[in-house]
């Protein structure tokens, strides 16, 4: 099934600020939330909770916007067809809306709210954050590929706690293992009932004893790494390579995050490059190029001998068939295009103005480009 655009489903350009993206799902997740007596809708609440989760991710939106839903498929990453209430940390989003809380009180007694409890979010398995490296390729490494290693700060499972955080672990005292804290508010419109995360445990409901000195009680520590990647032929300036599970470690038995390369390749002395095409101008003197002659350019892959017909005319095309870049991912190779500059010499010798002379005899009147040229004179 095609889903529809993130974009749309929140109401927001593709050029909406963080801010502008956050303040549309707080409009629609406050109207479709299933406990919504009169506007929810299940489906399209969950809906909306997945666009903000991808929209709301500065890493996420980024993929989004350069691959579409190809990125969070399980080919391109991670799945969100399976997205549900737990799947996001709303707490912060619907403090903002409900006063920090929600009870028998507030807003016709939206006890489903309870879905978005700190703990059950706390709890759950988390990727981990994923990083984007840039890396410089040579003309030639990005046209051939090659191994680079390279080196980056990451989050690793602590190894002295085991990524707990710390040791003996017990209920919290302050919350009694629920997560949360429940209080009553008297107001003039009666009793109102609000739930905040337990300041003390975050939401999780247990603590430690004792705090592991290794990660300070964080569950990770940043280490260098690294990696050696290898790089396919073909990439371009700004092509994305994501290297799946190599990124800092998940919390609670979740997954690795991604590394994403994007690369920039250096400019070359005499071949340009338009997507898997490359281009190459070939001097010529006059001579050369009226008489014509055999000519040795370079390619990509070796040397080889052009013939030069006679006559040939400054930006004159010739195509190589099969010369170019290697198609990234795919079967076949661009071509590449020598283009012919004649070289008109700035300094000549009395004999040598001489025989340039002679050529002024030359009649280049049914020429069309003459032709053409004098009907305006």
């Amino acid at each position: 099934m095609n889903k529809k655009d993130y974009y749309e489903v929140l109401g927001v350009s593709k050029t909406a600020t963080d801010e502008e993206i956050k303040r549309a799902f707080r409009r629609l997740a406050k109207t479709y939330h299933p406990d919504n007596k009169q506007t929810g809708d299940e489906a399209k609440f969950k809906e909306v909770g997945e666009a903000y989760a991808i929209l709301s991710d500065p890493t996420k939106r980024r993929q989004y916007d350069q691959f579409g839903h190809q990125a969070f498929t399980n080919n391109g990453g991670a799945n969100y067809s399976g997205f549900s209430a737990d799947d996001i940390d709303l707490s912060d989003i619907f403090n903002d809306l409900f006063g920090g809380g929600f009870g028998s009180g507030s807003f016709g007694g939206w006890s489903g709210f309870s879905n978005f409890n700190t703990k059950s979010s706390s709890k759950r398995p988390r990727k981990g954050e994923d990083s984007l490296v840039h890396v410089n390729l040579t003309f030639e490494e990005a046209a051939f590929g090659c191994k680079k290693t390279i080196t980056l700060d990451l989050n690793e499972k602590c190894d002295k706690c085991g990524g707990l955080g710390g040791f003996k672990e017990k209920k919290c005292p302050d919350c009694g293992g629920a997560g949360r804290i429940i209080s009553e508010q008297r107001s003039l419109f009666g009793v109102f009932q609000t739930q905040t995360s337990c300041p003390r445990c975050n939401g999780t409901g247990s603590v430690y004893e004792e705090t592991c000195n290794k990660c300070r009680g964080i569950g990770q520590v940043r280490t260098k790494k690294d990696i050696e990647v290898t790089i396919p032929e073909g990439v371009d300036n700004g092509y994305q390579l994501r290297i799946s599970g190599k990124g800092s470690s998940g919390s609670n038995g979740g997954p690795n995050g991604d590394i994403y390369l994007e690369f920039k390749v250096k400019d070359h002395e005499i071949f340009t490059r338009e997507d898997e095409d490359i281009y190459l101008h070939v001097p010529l003197t006059i001579t050369e190029a009226i008489l014509g002659t055999k000519k040795e350019i370079p390619t990509l892959t070796g040397n080889v001998i052009l013939e030069v017909k006679p006559g040939t005319q400054s930006n004159d095309k010739v195509k190589l068939k099969g010369k170019g870049i290697k198609r990234i991912q795919a079967l076949g190779r661009g071509n590449m295009y020598v283009i012919y500059d004649v070289i008109t010499p700035s300094k000549l010798s009395l004999t040598q103005k001489k025989l340039i002379k002679e050529l002024e005899k030359t009649d280049l009147s049914d020429e069309p480009i003459f032709k053409n040229f004098k009907k305006y004179l």
